[in-house]
């Protein structure tokens, strides 16, 4: 870990992306698209079919230490359900360990890291999309972080769709198991089973964003205790109200930047800051770079 905290501590300039497979480490993957697809990943067969839902790739994988991956800029929200063992993930700005039963939901255009715990296998099934800073990511106000989760369905989803992209590779077919991947990974990012207060909520905060909002106030909006709304936030979400606030803050700072010429003190205002160098500093926690290298 400490090679990842080291990078996410170089606030100065942009460090280099790390993938360190480790010699036992395997996995069996499947590619949407040949465009940017990491040099590891050559070999993998390809599956059109998958690029209809903007998903680059998705695979299985048995990783063991010295595992580690660092991607400064992962252009693309990333599902990683954990099958066994553990592993640990930056998320929202710190490190968390997923376990088997559980995934874990990454927004993109974020620092993207995790790495394998010594002694032992961490198996996960994983979902990569290729998305646009100009379009609505999979990903959005609503959807949770961490949860608990069966990805038994999705690792049978894409050793199915690998399968028959290695034998007959017959479209219709791809096209029905790329359809199971994107649902499964759905059924996690857009759960329709939710408290409707928490949608009205996060809908509020995503449209006033600038609002001074507390702890109470957010409470007051859906009529029930502080300590009710930590309760159903961490359930739904795997993170608390005012961390979500932040997360919601920052996804709309990082919208902003890269569609429009909006000066950082604007966006800074636009988003509740009143101190530029506390939205930067923030920014760079949450996001792994500052607002102006967010731009570049």
């Amino acid at each position: 870990m400490g090679g990842m905290g080291a990078a996410l501590k170089r606030k100065g300039r942009q460090s280099e992306d790390v993938h360190a497979l480790g010699a036992g480490t395997t996995w069996e993957a499947v590619l949407g698209t040949e465009k940017n697809a990491p040099e590891w990943l050559g070999g993998s067969p390809l599956a059109r079919e998958l690029s209809r839902h903007q998903i680059a790739h998705a695979g299985i994988m048995k990783a063991r230490a010295p595992f580690r991956i660092v991607r400064h800029d992962q252009s693309g929200t990333f599902l990683m359900a954990c099958l066994s063992g553990e592993g640990e993930v930056l998320s929202d700005g710190g490190w968390r360990t997923i376990r088997a039963g559980h995934a874990c939901l990454m927004p993109p255009w974020v620092m993207n890291a995790f790495h394998c715990k010594p002694g032992g296998t961490w198996e996960f099934a994983w979902v990569r999309y290729l998305e646009s800073r100009e379009t609505n990511p999979v990903v959005s106000a609503h959807s949770p972080v961490f949860g608990i989760y069966n990805g038994e369905p999705l690792r049978h989803g894409i050793a199915g769709l690998r399968a028959e992209a290695l034998a007959e590779a017959v479209p219709a077919t791809m096209g029905l198991w790329s359809e199971l991947i994107h649902g499964y990974v759905m059924r996690f990012a857009q759960p329709h089973r939710r408290d409707s207060r928490l949608w009205k909520l996060w809908k509020a905060v995503d449209e006033t964003p600038a609002r001074a909002w507390s702890l109470q106030e957010l409470a007051d909006e859906v009529f029930v205790s502080r300590e009710h709304l930590r309760r159903i936030s961490a359930k739904e979400l795997g993170r608390s109200p005012m961390q979500q606030v932040t997360f919601i803050r920052m996804q709309k700072a990082a919208r902003i930047l890269a569609t429009s010429e909006e000066k950082i003190e604007t966006v800074c205002r636009a988003v509740g800051y009143s101190s530029v160098q506390t939205f930067s500093n923030t920014f760079l926690k949450w996001m792994g770079r500052r607002p102006s290298g967010h731009r570049r």
